[in-house]
């Protein structure tokens, strides 16, 4: 089993208490809104693999370094990993024309810093948000997720609060 630790919209600020959550992953998924390089290389630095996507308040430094989407097969998993993606319903038009046709088995946004994890009935995937990890936004608690990914399925995952946005 891959052990993933992924996070989103962290707007310039690593929490110092998530990476001793993320010790057991081998990889480190962020679904964008990263801020700036610091944070990228605080990420790198942990030895671990990196995969990660540009967000919209994200400037040029990490559009040239990062992709709009990612997508690539895990353990027999089929990821796309965007920023802005919407949910189940409510995606946003870019991302329905592409599940219309090539759904993948996960989908990963960020974005709305809200904590979501569902399984979507018409494309036959399970949407994760991870909620937001950074200090910056109108969230409430501070939010990343752990999982496992095994023989193409989404394992053990544990949503990891950080604590209040306002309270570090």
């Amino acid at each position: 089993m891959v052990k993933i630790g992924l996070l989103s919209d962290t707007h310039s600020w690593l929490d110092p208490d998530l990476l001793p959550h993320f010790e057991s992953c081998s990889e480190i998924w962020h679904a964008g809104d990263i801020g700036n390089m610091e944070v990228l290389e605080s990420l790198e630095a942990t030895g671990k693999t990196i995969r990660a996507v540009y967000g919209n308040i994200d400037g040029a430094k990490l559009r040239s370094e990062l992709p709009l989407d990612n997508r690539f097969v895990l353990e027999g998993l089929d990821v796309w990993i965007t920023h802005i993606g919407g949910y189940p319903g409510r995606y946003q038009a870019r991302v329905r024309e592409v599940l219309n046709t090539n759904p993948p088995g996960l989908f990963i946004c960020g974005h709305s810093h809200i904590l979501k994890v569902m399984f979507d009935k018409k494309y036959s995937l399970l949407h994760i948000n991870p909620g937001a990890c950074g200090i910056h936004g109108f969230h409430h608690m501070r939010t990343a997720i752990r999982f496992g990914i095994e023989a193409g399925q989404v394992k053990d995952l544990e949503v990891i609060e950080l604590g209040l946005r306002g309270k570090m």
